[in-house]
């Protein structure tokens, strides 16, 4: 008798599973803390083959609305549909980073400029601080049509609001803007102060971010003794920032050669590494003025780039062809220039 209830009861406990046990929310909020912080698109996709409970609660809309950006961070070679069906799974959930996701690439990389535009349209009515500053880049453009389909107010506008929200490269686009007269009456020492005000939120995001960095560097604060790829206009060093996974997936795409046909031989990347956008029309995008080697889409880009890269490669030509554009200015700082000269 004692023996025949010891079995049935060894019976039950290799039947029962804890995991069985817990309730579907408890089970969706796991799910959303886990799709929140993914460092990578494995990290989020790999539940999907765990288990059938997992897989139906992983598509939950509540997950999918939390995914940070890294979960879309989707490698160019690795593109099709089910990419495609898994980002407009996450659109449907109303998920912003998914809407920006997806606008970048319908927007320059699958040409279908009307969806892209309103999928970043989308993301920025909830204030995703990138999509304005997108948009604000193809108002000032004119991308996806003709040169004199530039909306310079409506570029300003969208980057006061994202510059509002924290986002640096706004900020310092509207800085530039303000400087030059550029869609908006000239401010030189409004400009000015936007400007180092850039500079001051980026310094301090590495310093937030970083308690490694901050600890081994705090010397250069005053010195300036440790090097690295950007520089600070404050005369101190820090690391060169992290660029959205849209953007990088935009540069993938067209470097790999994807994108070949689409950007043809007289379109042309932005040359600040970290953007990624092409041109959607011939001589779109201005260049440097002092060498005309390179294009930028924007202010924003020019600068970065310029105390990443091009500060070092940027020699003086004589003369190039195709001048479409007129010169935007330059800004000069402690008798240096920062950004890459004119844009022309």
């Amino acid at each position: 008798m004692c023996g025949k209830k010891l079995k049935t009861c060894s019976r039950t406990s290799e039947k029962s599973d804890f995991f069985d046990g817990l309730p579907d929310d408890l089970v969706v909020f796991i799910l959303c803390k886990l799709s929140a912080s993914a460092s990578s698109p494995s990290d989020f996709i790999n539940i999907f083959s765990t288990c059938k409970r997992l897989n139906r609660l992983a598509l939950h809309p509540l997950v999918l609305s939390r995914a940070g950006p890294k979960a879309f961070a989707i490698k160019a070679k690795n593109w099709c549909d089910s990419a495609h069906r898994f980002l407009k799974l996450c659109v449907n959930a109303s998920n912003v980073e998914a809407c920006y996701t997806l606008g970048m690439i319908r927007f320059y990389c699958l040409q279908n400029r009307g969806s892209g535009a309103s999928l970043m349209a989308k993301a920025a009515m909830k204030s995703h601080a990138p999509s304005l500053y997108s948009l604000a880049v193809i108002q000032f453009n004119g991308s996806g049509a003709s040169k004199n389909d530039k909306d310079l107010r409506a570029g300003v506008s969208l980057c006061a609001r994202a510059a509002f929200l924290g986002h640096v490269d706004a900020l310092r686009e509207l800085g530039h803007c303000l400087q030059d007269g550029y869609g908006i009456r000239q401010n030189i020492t409004e400009g000015r102060r936007l400007l180092i005000q850039a500079n001051a939120r980026e310094l301090a995001s590495f310093i937030r971010s970083s308690a490694t960095w901050r600890s081994n560097n705090c010397q250069c604060l005053t010195t300036g003794s440790v090097s690295f790829p950007l520089l600070s206009d404050f005369g101190c060093s820090v690391p060169a920032p992290e660029f959205h996974p849209a953007n990088l997936f935009l540069k993938d795409w067209f470097e790999s050669g994807r994108g070949l046909l689409v950007l043809g031989q007289r379109l042309r990347l932005c040359a600040h590494s970290g953007c990624g956008r092409p041109e959607t029309r011939p001589h779109e995008f201005r260049r440097c003025s002092v060498c005309g080697r390179v294009n930028y889409c924007s202010r924003g880009c020019q600068a970065l780039d310029w105390k990443l890269r091009h500060k070092a490669d940027c020699q003086p030509i004589g003369r190039w062809l195709d001048l479409d554009e007129d010169v935007a200015g330059v800004e000069v700082v402690d008798g240096d220039i920062d950004g890459v000269g004119e844009l022309i």
